[in-house]
């Protein structure tokens, strides 16, 4: 199936009409494997399909923008290319719910890192293409999100957003700070934080996925 976004496919253990989805996208560097090896541990009913970002860092990593430091050695988001991802990543689902018989009311957004900075940026701009987040180790980045966001219709929206404590790549105030803005817009959130560096935590695998079927 030759779709935009390259991605891997766990079909669902339990067929219905039309299944829910989990997308997952990875974080800078990784690839569309990295958050696939816990597919088998996800939910039966579900599609998990897990994509690869469009730009190709070498040896098997992908971006989905680039990250530049200036002289100053402060890091900066090419925001261009992050809203190109975010579109491109609006424009997969689609293509997703033509191809599979997935169910459009029910597409959970899993990211990690990068791929979670995307999933608030997809979820704010396109809350009628995604109904529920799960951001780990990410943050909002109201820039990435589309012109206007704040005027969407979020009812329909959950987020379970986390982060390690001990974050040395994103540090856990960006997270934190995201919460207020997330919560001023109406969308329920859970956040919980792990003693942890940048990476998932057995526990709050757990704690999402319990999340997903509450």
């Amino acid at each position: 199936m030759s779709l935009s976004l390259h991605h891997l496919v766990r079909e669902p253990k339990i067929k219905l009409d039309k299944n829910p989805l989990l997308l997952l996208l990875h974080g800078y560097g990784s690839n569309e494997e990295d958050l696939f090896s816990f597919a088998t541990e996800l939910p039966d009913e579900y599609y998990v399909i897990s994509a690869r970002a469009p730009y190709d860092m070498m040896y098997g990593s992908y971006a989905w923008y680039a990250i530049n430091f200036d002289a100053d050695e402060n890091k900066f988001s090419d925001i261009v290319q992050a809203q190109q991802s975010r579109d491109s990543i609006a424009n997969f689902i689609d293509e997703l719910v033509a191809t599979y018989p997935i169910d459009s009311e029910n597409v959970t957004l899993i990211g990690f890192s990068q791929g979670s900075i995307l999933s608030y940026a997809v979820g704010l701009s396109y809350p009628e293409k995604v109904q529920r987040l799960v951001a780990m180790s990410g943050y909002l980045n109201t820039e990435i999100a589309a012109k206007g966001f704040a005027t969407n219709d979020f009812s329909n929206m959950k987020i379970f957003a986390s982060h390690g404590n001990v974050d040395q790549v994103i540090p856990v105030e960006w997270a934190r700070k995201s919460i207020p803005v997330i919560e001023s817009l109406g969308i329920p959130v859970v956040y919980k934080e792990y003693p942890v560096g940048h990476g998932v935590a057995p526990q709050n695998f757990f704690d999402f996925k319990n999340w997903l079927q509450s």
